[in-house]
């Protein structure tokens, strides 16, 4: 089994849409191991945007994530990194397919609901960012 790390971003949480993308997840038979309510401060924004850090972007992932409650979400599947990116959709808008969370849900790149973990590496290392080991199920 592998884990990722969803998170339903402020335009997501703002527009009460985290029902609606973890009931995707759970239907198609994704296990839900952890969820919380965060607002991210800069320290945890940044470290989670590292990858992006000089980037002329970066410093509006970093004010977007910051700038409103956050659900982490930790979920488990066979394959799961790769099947919730499907699920979620491209990130341009004008790319995501009607039946993925972004291409029905979103028409702007920057406020796109979710972020998923783009490899299994990636996952460890963001699920260690937003949990501790003891917030999620074994």
């Amino acid at each position: 089994m592998e884990r990722t790390l969803v998170l339903v971003k402020p335009d997501g949480v703002e527009r009460r849409l985290v029902g609606e993308i973890l009931s995707r997840f759970e239907r198609r038979g994704l296990r839900l191991v952890g969820m919380k309510l965060v607002h991210p401060d800069r320290a945890l924004a940044e470290r989670h945007y590292a990858v992006h850090a000089g980037k002329p972007f970066y410093g509006e992932l970093v004010n977007f994530i910051t700038g409103g409650p956050v659900v982490a979400i930790a979920l488990e599947a066979e394959d799961a990194v790769r099947l919730v990116r499907t699920m979620m959709g491209a990130l341009r808008p004008s790319e995501a397919l009607p039946g993925t969370i972004r291409g029905d849900y979103t028409t702007d790149v920057q406020r796109n609901l979710v972020h998923g973990s783009d490899s299994a590496d990636n996952a460890a290392t963001e699920l260690a960012l937003w949990f501790r080991p003891d917030e999620l199920l074994p």
